[in-house]
């Protein structure tokens, strides 16, 4: 049963959109600035399904692209993305990358210009050249300052993200199961999950940038479970939790 719960869908938006969404500042022509908030996905029912019922509850519209292959959330109308982020003010984004992508298109919507009477912008060409300028820093700032990762949101944001970064395997030839969950740069994100589930592995890092935690001990995995069947997921990642689940039985 999927929940409909508006504060549900809010807060496990903001986990979606930290694993899977993106903030963007894009200009047009090098005249003016355009907003744009996505979250694209692979096409298929349950996301199909999952993406209309955020376009119900927060706005933004959901349309099908590349033949088929995917299928995306989009928001492009400034008033309507001055509305949405206002949601990140209750609920902050955790992942260092949205959070400078937010901190980026607040300082380009400050440094808007005022319009006059015919409804043209004045000044816009400033606005530009600071964006083309500045739109190569914009990670840099977020390095240093980790947030406060707030519980009264952590659970819906969780499984939000799980939705987008999640995985739950089951390895046919042993039987054994095993979830698996990482993040590039933020090992402080993966370092809280693994406290929230009381999670005895540690954080491994695979490459320059990904840290992962995997988990095989059943009583963690019965954690986990738990977990997503308190505050469910609502997309395709439902599948294969529900065939994991099930081997539990």
């Amino acid at each position: 049963r999927i929940k409909k719960d508006p504060n549900y869908i809010f807060k496990f938006w903001v986990g979606l959109m930290d694993g899977d969404g993106s903030i963007q500042v894009n200009h047009w022509r090098l005249k003016s600035l355009q907003y744009r908030m996505v979250i694209k996905l692979k096409y298929c029912q349950e996301n199909l399904i999952m993406l209309n019922l955020i376009s119900s509850q927060i706005g933004g519209n959901v349309r099908i692209i590349g033949n088929n292959k995917f299928i995306i959330w989009v928001v492009n109308d400034r008033k309507q993305i001055h509305k949405i982020i206002q949601l990140f003010k209750s609920y902050p984004p955790l992942t260092s990358r949205l959070r400078a992508q937010l901190a980026f298109m607040l300082k380009c919507f400050a440094l808007a210009p005022a319009r006059n009477r015919s409804g043209a912008a004045q000044g816009e060409k400033n606005n530009v050249e600071w964006y083309l300028n500045a739109r190569d820093k914009k990670y840099l700032d977020n390095k240093t300052e980790l947030p406060q990762i707030d519980n009264s949101y952590f659970n819906e944001w969780l499984s939000g993200f799980i939705e987008a970064e999640g995985c739950f395997s089951v390895r046919t030839n042993s039987n054994s199961q095993s979830f698996s969950i990482g993040q590039n740069d933020d090992k402080y994100i993966i370092d809280q999950i693994k406290t929230h589930f009381n999670i005895t592995n540690q954080v491994r890092k695979k490459g320059d940038r990904f840290w992962v935690i995997e988990i095989y001990r059943k009583s963690i995995l019965i954690n986990i479970i738990n977990h997503c069947i308190e505050y469910p997921l609502l997309g395709e990642k439902i599948l294969s939790f529900t065939k994991f689940r099930d081997l539990f039985k």
